[in-house]
């Protein structure tokens, strides 16, 4: 393999052309597979000091569930436009109804969200303090997470709701946030249930390179992520960036990878090519970057399954990275919001 020495220009590309793809996301049914969790906001006001321990009182004031991790992705791809069908596993409890209730009322096919009793919805509870009349801010984050791994027979229900939805989808979205329910040996038997043509994207927080041979099109790790697979820190090397993109997408056998950099934007790599960073949208200053890796994965597909390059599909996502950034909390883009974004940059491109 012929290593580049430096990183090819982010080269032009056609935002009218880019707007063009958004617009076909309604016409476009995505399977959703992996690891839904349930983001909990407790909101409080700082009344005093406690006289038990030196912290903080709050006095609650409200309560907000909202879908995270793959979820999360899940609630992107119906903001975005397109159908899709979730397809994981919940427990029994109430972060789990939350959940299944949240994209009920989004008209969203939940057949696929296998209940399991006896096991834990993944719920992160984050605890934000303030004053009033101020933004809260977060002060303590508690995670509730599944004791044992998913039983025998929810997995097969899985594989089974799996092999079901993937008759009618342009493409499979994998969201694998280490809980247990996606797993590189449903995603590898998935290929042979597709279209030819369908995309398969990967979002994976941990072993990336576990999805070696399940055929994955391209996968969106962010520098932590990649660098985790490595055991190197990137930092500004370039060359550090380079060599880890480069023996992943080989590894793996990508047709891309989009590897998300924070204020730094983004990389493309692709089979041949010299890698292409992607300047950051917007500001660099983001307000929240929760939930951010979600969006990317579901605009990124989205374009994929619309026939966008890898290149064409990697500007949509940093546009739609950019712009949820700017939002506190979990939270998603409209394809409405997506497409003003893109012809605003137009119009500024043409001044």
């Amino acid at each position: 393999m012929t290593r580049a020495k430096k990183a090819s220009p982010t080269g032009s590309v056609d935002l009218m052309a880019l707007a063009e793809c958004v617009e076909q996301f309604a016409s476009r049914t995505v399977v959703l597979f992996g690891d839904f969790i349930a983001d909990e906001y407790q909101f409080g006001d700082i009344s005093r000091v406690s006289r038990e321990a030196p912290v903080l009182i709050l006095r609650h004031r409200e309560t907000k569930l909202l879908p995270g991790g793959g979820a999360n992705a899940a609630n992107n791809f119906v903001a975005l436009g397109a159908r899709v069908l979730p397809v994981t596993a919940l427990g029994e409890d109430a972060a789990g109804h939350a959940l299944r209730g949240f994209f009920r009322e989004l008209r969203v096919d939940v057949s696929g969200m296998v209940p399991v009793k006896g096991w834990t919805t993944p719920t992160k509870t984050r605890f934000l303090a303030g004053w009033a009349h101020t933004v809260g801010q977060q002060v303590l984050r508690v995670d509730r997470e599944p004791l044992a791994p998913l039983p025998e027979g929810a997995r097969r229900k899985l594989t089974d709701k799996l092999a079901l939805k993937l008759r009618s989808a342009d493409a499979l979205a994998v969201s694998d946030y280490g809980f247990g329910v996606a797993d590189p040996q449903a995603v590898r038997g998935a290929r042979t249930r597709l279209k030819k043509s369908a995309p398969i994207t990967l979002d994976a927080r941990h072993s990336l390179h576990d999805y070696a041979k399940s055929r994955i099109t391209s996968a969106t790790p962010n520098e932590a992520e990649l660098e985790a697979q490595h055991h190197v820190s990137i930092g500004q090397d370039v060359q550090a960036l380079e060599r880890c993109g480069n023996v992943t997408l080989a590894h793996m056998r990508l047709r891309a990878l989009l590897t998300t950099r924070g204020r730094d934007g983004m990389v493309l790599f692709e089979p041949g090519k010299l890698f292409k960073q992607i300047p950051v949208h917007g500001s660099n200053q983001a307000v929240d970057v929760t939930g951010a890796g979600d969006t990317v994965l579901a605009a990124y597909t989205l374009a994929l399954a619309c026939g966008a390059s890898p290149f064409e599909a990697a500007h949509i996502a940093n546009i739609a990275g950019g712009v949820v950034v700017m939002k506190r909390g979990t939270a998603t883009v409209s394809r409405g919001e997506l497409l003003g974004a893109i012809r605003q940059e137009a119009g500024g491109a043409a001044c």
